[in-house]
């Protein structure tokens, strides 16, 4: 992986904070914005710039015009002030081993060692020390993103099953379109005036499109959505990832088309359908029908007497007893000791990885060595296999992530408006 993709996956697609290269003139700074108790400097805005910038060029992309540019990182810079200042009022606090836990699963997914990492970050002009704090502030937003917006997500069997069925109405239960978005934002409480003036907006950035404006430029230059700086694009999303507004929409849309404006609480959005797909496929996984015994230490029972226990009723099945009757006997596990140790037929992922990679190990039929988990001793037997079809529990599943998706993408742009519209914000500068 490039140096640049490697930096761009936090500098462009994530909000980032203050990361200064070292100039070798130190320029003059002054304070260009107040946010409630927060600044942001000339200094700040304009390394920001130059490194969006960057990134942008690196990518392959074309810059906006620079005052328009600078007013979209500099509306960027204001939310990650009003964000970060809620964390602390909230009492968020991200200590150093949270922050080297992630810095080591970032570099290890790009197949660098901490020293190579290092030296990535160090060769696009950056302190590693720099390159710290940002993630360190990212992990507080998401963290009070969590609290604030997505722990308050609920989502309803009869919202998962008006999916389903309307998926399988329209046979778009699989369907996936990549679409570019462009949000002109409307004011929390907006007035009729501002609506119109948004609605006149929007209007005219749908005209100019369909005159051969590039929507990718249109989206860094106009757009309100958090995703402005990437040109507006949302990548792949399946139809439960969409507001209903704009599902029905690009249902019947064609392949460049642009729609719009569509009206929300948020505003007017415009939209692109640069391309659609639909999978199909059935999902097929290898189930595994298991038993098993579980010995649980307890204050009288040492965990070495527990694996010896486990060990001594092992050898009594290998010598002839029945297994069920011995998990009935003795198995911690009361649920499934009552049908004889039976855990059914388990799907991947549905047991714990220590208890499943031992199980996986055995042919139908073997029986497992004690080994332990977080719940214990156990003793497992393979009875058999089979690749079964779980195409509805697997559409159901992903049905609710998607919708979760969706939900939480809606109430944080909800959120961050009336984050914004309760702050204190005086600017030093002309926008």
């Amino acid at each position: 992986m490039s140096r640049f993709s490697l930096l761009g996956f936090f500098f462009l697609l994530l909000p980032t904070t203050q990361l200064l290269a070292q100039p070798s003139v130190i320029p003059l700074d002054k304070i260009i914005v107040i946010v409630d108790d927060n600044i942001i400097t000339q200094v700040e805005l304009d390394e920001r710039v130059r490194l969006i910038s960057q990134q942008i060029k690196q990518k392959g992309g074309r810059l906006p015009p620079a005052d328009t540019l600078r007013n979209q990182i500099l509306e960027r810079l204001i939310m990650e002030k009003l964000q970060l200042e809620r964390a602390k009022r909230t009492g968020i606090r991200v200590n150093d081993e949270m922050v080297n836990q992630v810095l080591s699963n970032i570099a290890r997914e790009n197949r660098l060692n901490m020293e190579q990492f290092r030296q990535a970050i160090q060769k696009d002009g950056y302190t590693f020390s720099e390159f710290r704090e940002n993630i360190r502030q990212q992990i507080i937003i998401s963290r009070l993103r969590k609290i604030q917006v997505e722990n308050k997500i609920s989502i309803s069997e009869q919202e998962i099953d008006n999916y389903l069925s309307q998926a399988f109405a329209n046979n778009s239960g699989n369907a996936e379109y990549h679409l570019g978005h462009i949000l002109i934002a409307t004011p929390e409480a907006a007035t009729p005036a501002q609506i119109d003036q948004a609605k006149a907006k929007a209007q005219k950035v749908i005209n100019e499109l369909k005159m051969g404006d590039d929507f990718a430029q249109k989206a860094m230059s106009v757009s309100n959505d958090e995703m402005a700086l990437k040109g507006g694009d949302l990548g792949w999303r399946k139809t439960a990832q969409l507001p209903n507004f704009i599902t029905a929409a690009v249902r019947s849309m064609t392949k460049n088309q642009i729609e719009g404006p569509l009206r929300s609480a948020s505003g007017f959005h415009i939209i692109k359908l640069y391309n659609k797909r639909s999978n199909n496929q059935k999902h097929i996984v290898k189930q595994t029908l298991a038993r098993h015994i579980l010995i649980r230490p307890t204050e009288v029972l040492s965990d070495e007497e527990a694996r010896s226990r486990l060990k001594t009723i092992q050898q009594r099945i290998k010598n002839g007893e029945d297994f069920a009757n011995l998990a009935r006997a003795s198995s911690d596990d009361k649920a499934s000791a009552a049908e004889g140790g039976s855990l059914n037929w388990v799907s991947p992922g549905s047991m714990v990885p220590a208890f499943e990679e031992e199980m996986n190990k055995l042919k139908p039929g073997e029986i497992s060595e004690p080994f332990s988990t977080q719940f214990g001793w156990h003793i497992v037997q393979v009875l058999s296999r089979r690749n079964h079809d779980n195409t509805r529990q697997f559409q159901r599943s992903q049905a609710i992530g998607l919708i979760r998706k969706r939900k939480t993408e809606e109430a944080v742009q909800d959120w961050l408006r009336r984050l914004r519209a309760e702050a204190y914000i005086d600017y030093r500068i002309n926008k």
